[in-house]
């Protein structure tokens, strides 16, 4: 719900506020009216940050409505509570990654040797727990992502691309699981009460779990799950794209979910 200023050519259309800096400079911004509203939407809901950044890529990020109780980094894989990670969490996640099948360093290597600089322009490694590729899109070789993510499926990860990325991640960390964890806290402790639902949004495929595990769930007419034209039973697409999408699915929350409609 965050993009580049110049992502969209509607960014140059609406007022708009930033919310995430890198190095001092301005990185992503939110429409002012979604700004202002997400604000509001911690009065009547719990609210949980969900994403594939790391810990320290979560930082630098400024969300109306903050500080948050929970938050959740790395794809599932981190849990911060009060802004802390929760260790026994993570624990118990690079646990079920080692019983699943290979590790980091192993999945690193074999990927080292498969890139070269003519199409890679990164690697990194996010919070000792997956990896991914900062790529320049046209020049990715016929075929790679296809055989990647089968060599990865064999040994318990997967392979998936998001615009200029290509993430190798563990089966076993999952938004999902971690959503469902968070919930389960929140009813323990009196937060939940009631039919509370669990709302969520997403627009990659890494999301697609997240998605269909919740009670209603929405993702923006742009984004990987687009090119897929993935779908489901509980989802809503916006009729907007790029920084209005955002502002739609402020408001999509905040209504409490219309019925599910492509």
């Amino acid at each position: 719900m965050i993009y580049s200023r110049n992502a969209f050519s509607a960014a140059d259309e609406v007022p708009m506020v930033c919310v995430e800096h890198l190095e001092g400079a301005p990185l992503s911004y939110m429409t002012t009216v979604a700004a202002l509203r997400m604000a509001s939407l911690t009065e009547p809901a719990a609210v949980v940050p969900t994403t594939t950044r790391t810990i320290k890529q979560f930082g630098r990020i400024r969300l109306p409505g903050a500080p948050w109780r929970y938050a959740i980094t790395s794809n599932g894989g981190n849990i911060l509570v009060d802004g802390v990670p929760d260790m026994r969490w993570r624990i118990d996640v690079d646990a079920e990654v080692r019983a699943r099948g290979a590790t980091l360093s192993e999945v690193s290597a074999e990927l080292r040797a498969r890139i070269d600089d003519s199409w890679v322009t990164k690697f990194r490694v996010a919070d000792h727990l997956f990896c991914y590729l900062v790529v320049k899109p046209k020049a990715v070789p016929e075929g790679f992502l296809d055989e990647w993510d089968a060599w990865c499926r064999r040994r318990g990860w997967s392979a998936s691309q998001q615009g200029r990325k290509i993430y190798t991640m563990p089966v076993a960390v999952c938004k999902s699981r971690a959503v469902a964890e968070v919930r389960r806290r929140l009813w323990e402790s009196g937060e939940l009460v009631g039919e509370a639902e669990t709302l969520a949004a997403g627009d990659g495929a890494l999301d697609a779990e997240m998605l269909r595990a919740a009670d209603f769930a929405i993702r923006p007419r742009h984004g990987e799950l687009e090119k897929l034209n993935w779908t489901h039973p509980n989802l809503t697409v916006t009729r907007t794209s790029g920084i209005l999408a955002g502002e739609e699915i402020i408001n999509w929350f905040i209504k409490g979910a219309p019925a599910a409609s492509g």
